[in-house]
């Protein structure tokens, strides 16, 4: 578990990850010390990779305004946050990806746009059909970010193809009513994940390791199943352009507990968010949306072992692990790497105790309560004085985990 390991042509110190977690640590759309600070201490704390959440492929691709666009304006700052994580020993991830129906038009300035119309509960407009030019730039712009975040020493591209963002709701079949060459049976859904992942790597060749998070099932009818997402990781697999797969599940737009399970923070979700949403989360159909799901560790691990017999490429489990003894049976599941989210964000030096033997499991509680705080600087609730990743001066979020 904590012995080095090749993903791709990157050298990774262990076969730990941090996940992508929505940082709320780019106010105006640039990397600020701050979130070089939330990924350093990971770094430092000894996970082998880390992974910048989320940056976006073009200026409708963001969830929200204050995120990133990768581009010539950024490519100085992710080239500082890339080498203060490398300072600190570990290998650094881009979360690249176009955030789709996921994405609030009105926030962006910019409308949103999907594989079908539909209408947004983010921005209270209608998200339009994504057009045949649509897809050619947008594809182009997934070129283009690959390039800069290669030249600014990213080790690591991971392709967001999961949580109903664009790429993912071209794979819903709920999502995805076409009836063109995009739409229809899964070998045509799949056609712009499987195009995304080829220009990647022919942009950037063996530079870097380019993986993709998938889906093990997005939890809401219409959406992604485990059957879909196998024959995807086939397909993915067959075409021969990844280093590997990050198995996820859920959708940020229809169903976000599906993938955190735990305590639903109902009420501070409401209090984070601007007066109309906050007063439609409040209403019996608005609670509805934060489904309830019970806590256990490793929760994907039945639905990942069906990738794990489906395909030889290398994958990463997620799902709530805190202990060693879990990261065991995974590596044992014959899975190559597990990614940690909340574990991390409790505790930045996990890795480091872990492998020390002076902690067997982490404290994290899975009340979830860190999931509003992406708002305004997405941190642990439970932290004590001194404990954590600091946020003076972080601005607000407006991002999903």
């Amino acid at each position: 578990m904590f012995a080095p390991y090749d993903l791709g042509p990157v050298r990774l110190r262990n076969r730990t990850v941090k996940a992508a977690t929505f940082e709320g640590r780019t106010p105006d759309g640039q990397v600020t010390d701050e979130l070089i600070a939330y990924h350093r201490a990971p770094a430092r704390g000894g996970v082998g990779l880390t992974t910048v959440a989320y940056l976006a492929v073009a200026p409708e691709g963001r969830t929200h305004r204050e995120q990133i666009v990768v581009g010539s304006a950024s490519a100085s700052g992710l080239a500082r946050l890339a080498d203060a994580v490398h300072e600190a020993g570990a290998a650094i991830a881009g979360q690249v990806g176009h955030a789709g129906p996921v994405a609030n038009g009105r926030s962006n300035g910019v409308p949103a746009v999907a594989a079908s119309p539909m209408p947004s509960p983010l921005s209270m407009q209608l998200v339009r059909s994504a057009s045949e030019r649509d897809l050619t730039r947008i594809t182009r712009c997934y070129v283009d970010a690959a390039r800069t975040l290669a030249d600014a020493g990213f080790d690591v591209l991971e392709l967001h193809m999961a949580h109903s963002y664009l790429i993912s709701s071209f794979l819903a079949p709920g999502l995805n009513r076409r009836r063109d060459r995009w739409g229809g049976p899964l070998e045509r859904r799949a056609r712009l994940a499987r195009q995304v992942a080829r220009v990647v790597r022919e942009e950037v060749g063996s530079s870097v390791a380019v993986t993709a998070k998938v889906s093990v099932g997005d939890g809401f009818p219409g959406g992604v199943t485990t059957e879909i997402g196998v024959e995807l990781a086939q397909l993915l697999e067959a075409d021969g352009h990844l280093d590997g797969l990050q198995l996820s599940g859920g959708s940020s737009l229809m169903n976000p507990m599906y993938l955190f399970r735990g305590d639903v923070p109902a009420r501070e979700f409401a209090d984070a968010m601007p007066p109309p949403v906050r007063w439609g989360m409040r209403t019996p159909m608005g609670r509805s949306f934060l489904k309830e799901y019970p806590f256990e560790e490793a929760y994907f691990r039945e639905k990942a072992l069906r990738f794990r017999k489906a395909v030889a490429m290398p994958l990463m489990l997620l799902g709530g692990i805190d202990s060693v003894a879990t990261m065991r049976r995974a590596m044992a599941d014959g899975f190559e790497l597990v990614a940690m989210g909340r574990a991390l964000l409790r505790e930045p030096d996990l890795v480091n105790r872990l492998a020390s033997g002076e902690a067997d499991a982490g404290v994290c509680i899975h009340c979830n309560r860190c999931m509003p705080t992406i708002y305004s600087g997405t941190r642990c609730t439970e932290w004590g004085p001194g404990e954590g990743v600091p946020v003076v001066g972080a601005g607000a979020g407006g991002g999903v985990l």
